[in-house]
């Protein structure tokens, strides 16, 4: 009996081990889940930005000290913005009536999970590599938060003396996902068009085998 039981436990094993490798694929930096949250908060934060310099003067936008994942992007929905509010941009700056500065506090992701239940271990065996026991979840969540701050302040390109002036608008955008038991869903705003209001969620929900 204890040879029977050897021989089923070693084939039980052999199994799960073939069963869990996974072949390497090249892929990029970020996902584009993770894209999407940064896109969506960069146009919702540069939608709420506000700056009046009057509508007869010409403006330069001075993206020198705008930092962040990102940026490019992020410059041009800035500039995007401020041009359907009615600002006239130069490409050069000698050309500009306005220099507007444009800067950046924050342009990221955030992380948060939660677990109820027994979290996967790996277990290392020998000469076999490490062997991750499932994980059980009697709740689960996990949410990605995108966060973006942009501020901007504009000057005569003259005299340097100040003309106007952003109150920096702090937007978000979520993906969150939950699983109680055999039930799984998940929730967000940054499906469809990315400056979606944050009211408009999109939902789906799925059993787990």
């Amino acid at each position: 009996m204890y040879r029977i039981w050897t021989v089923f436990l070693t084939a039980l094993l052999v199994a799960l081990l073939s069963g869990c490798s996974t072949d390497r694929q090249t892929e990029p930096q970020r996902t584009a889940t993770e894209q999407l949250l940064i896109s969506t908060a960069a146009d919702r934060a540069a939608e709420s930005l506000a700056l009046d310099i009057g509508a007869d003067r010409k403006a330069f936008l001075d993206a020198g000290n705008f930092e962040g994942l990102d940026g490019k992007y992020a410059v041009a929905a800035i500039r995007s913005s401020l041009l359907r509010q009615g600002t006239r941009f130069v490409g050069d700056k000698k050309d500009a009536d306005t220099i507007i500065e444009i800067r950046s506090g924050a342009l990221s992701i955030d992380k948060h999970e939660t677990l109820v239940g027994i979290p996967s271990v790996d277990i290392p065996i020998p000469f076999a590599g490490d062997f991750g026991t499932p994980e059980v979840a009697l709740y689960k969540s996990e949410e990605q938060e995108g966060i973006a701050k942009f501020a901007a302040t504009a000057y005569d390109a003259k005299d340097g003396s100040f003309v106007a002036e952003s109150t920096p608008p702090l937007a978000r955008s979520h993906i969150k996902k939950r699983v109680v038991l055999v039930v799984s869903w998940i929730e967000d705003d940054v499906h469809g068009k990315a400056a979606t209001p944050e009211t408009q969620k999109t939902r789906s929900i799925t059993f787990r085998p």
